[in-house]
């Protein structure tokens, strides 16, 4: 029996199938499932079968995975322990939603670095409905973007974080630019342009994307909403955007503002962690350091850079022991 194999089970009780777990981790679903059979064999009990489109705990499975999940939490523990022993920075593991891990997080987590030297941020890229597991198996320390709903979000502590306005840019040869007020519904029928987490049916766009039943061919995801916006300058679609980060582009031209009936939406991103008797001490710090000016500077800056010396790119392997 191997860590390893415990935050696979974790993962896959949490999650309900061998695919999502293997997304978190960033390794192949072959990986999880091997991980999972070699625990079943050790253990004696097939601890998690499938029922129907998921997976479901067998008897023994649930009588494992609380246990298998505190010892995940001990392992992580441990290894803070000894970081702290040996003098090294306190590790906070940051994971975002994927706009929010390419314009908020970077300058963010740099302006707290340069005031906090004792805490090392790393940040990683996940979707809304896999971060509370990310966060109760203390895989990740804080996940900031949207508010986590549902049994995601449960006995989890989310922190307003930052308020922004959520509007629809084309490019500005695109027929509907001027077009004077909009109704959502004109815009099923379109090409939208998206990053990850549009993808994502737990995101703000994810679900702006199902209520006005826009088709999934109609729906093509870009590697970053800078992406999806260049796409928009060429007339390919139009694209959700965050109007303070857009304003450069549509003041020089480069991109039509669609006068869709309703936006800017304005919406609210937060920081999601574990409640405060079992936070890392690096993650009330962060918490506290969200409140400040200098946080919401940062966090407001039109084109997200940050110094070069203080420069980490984001990553999508979130962890694998």
């Amino acid at each position: 029996m191997t860590l390893t194999q415990l935050e696979a089970f974790v993962l896959v009780a949490r999650l309900g199938s061998v695919k999502a777990a293997a997304g978190v981790l960033g390794v192949s679903e072959p990986a999880v499932s091997g991980a999972l059979a070699a625990l079943r064999q050790s253990l004696g009990d097939p601890l998690v079968v499938r029922d129907g489109q998921a997976m479901s705990l067998t008897p023994g499975g649930q009588r494992v995975v609380g246990i298998a999940s505190q010892m995940v939490n001990l392992a992580a523990e441990a290894s803070s322990a000894v970081r702290r022993a040996n003098g090294a920075p306190e590790a906070l593991r940051v994971v975002a939603t994927a706009t929010v891990a390419e314009f908020v997080a970077p300058p963010l987590l740099a302006a707290f670095g340069a005031r906090t030297p004792s805490v090392e941020a790393t940040i990683g890229v996940t979707g809304a409905g896999e971060a509370g597991a990310l966060l109760h198996e203390r895989l990740a320390d804080v996940c900031l973007g949207p508010r986590l709903g549902g049994q995601s979000g449960a006995g989890l502590d989310s922190y307003p974080m930052m308020r922004y306005g959520l509007v629809v840019v084309a490019s500005p040869d695109h027929r509907l630019a001027g077009a004077g007020a909009i109704p959502w519904s004109r815009l099923t029928g379109e090409d939208w342009l998206v990053d990850p987490s549009g993808s994502d049916a737990s995101s703000e766009v994810g679900l702006l994307l199902a209520r006005l039943h826009v088709p999934p061919g109609r729906v093509r995801v870009f590697g970053s909403l800078s992406a999806a916006w260049s796409a928009a300058k060429d007339g390919e679609g139009v694209a959700p955007a965050l109007s303070h980060l857009v304003s450069r582009d549509v003041g020089r031209g480069a991109l039509a503002l669609l006068d869709v009936v309703g936006t800017p939406v304005q919406l609210l991103w937060h920081a999601t962690t574990l409640p405060a008797a079992r936070r890392p001490p690096g993650v009330s710090a962060l918490l506290r350091f969200l409140s400040t000016p200098e946080a919401m500077q940062a966090m407001h800056r039109s084109d997200g850079s940050v110094p070069a010396s203080r420069f980490r790119p984001p990553v999508y392997v979130t962890l694998w022991s």
